[in-house]
């Protein structure tokens, strides 16, 4: 079992930064891949990043490579999201997700954040 609660969301101008975390409860938390996902208004929740277990492995949907940065401690427990040159179409609901070992896109993730959200306007 892993509890996951998300912080950080917010309101940013186009082109500013957030950083989003999500703080992990559950012994298992070192051996599980983590990954964040976003549902904005109307549309289905879609994949962003995630990583594997160690972090050696990372993975971005296309959007978003070269701007957002996933990474994660595992003395701590969280995983983080650091989100670069925000633009409108990032608005969202953000959710952090724990799943198989591997951290792949399409793997199944079981457990969800209750999501934060992250709001870019001027």
């Amino acid at each position: 079992q892993v509890h996951l609660v998300e912080s950080g969301g917010g309101l940013v101008q186009p082109g500013g930064s957030l950083r989003l975390s999500c703080a992990a409860s559950g012994r298992t938390f070192g051996t599980v891949g983590m990954g964040w996902f976003r549902q904005a208004p109307g549309k289905e929740r879609e994949f962003v990043a995630s990583l594997n277990w160690d972090g050696s492995s990372t993975y971005y949907t296309k959007s978003v490579k070269g701007r957002f940065g996933i990474s994660r401690d595992n003395v701590k427990n969280t995983v983080s999201l650091q989100m670069n040159s925000l633009r409108p179409e990032d608005t969202a609901v953000y959710y952090c997700a724990a799943g198989p070992s591997l951290g792949r896109p399409d793997d199944r993730y079981d457990y969800w954040g209750q999501g934060t959200q992250v709001t870019v306007s001027s």
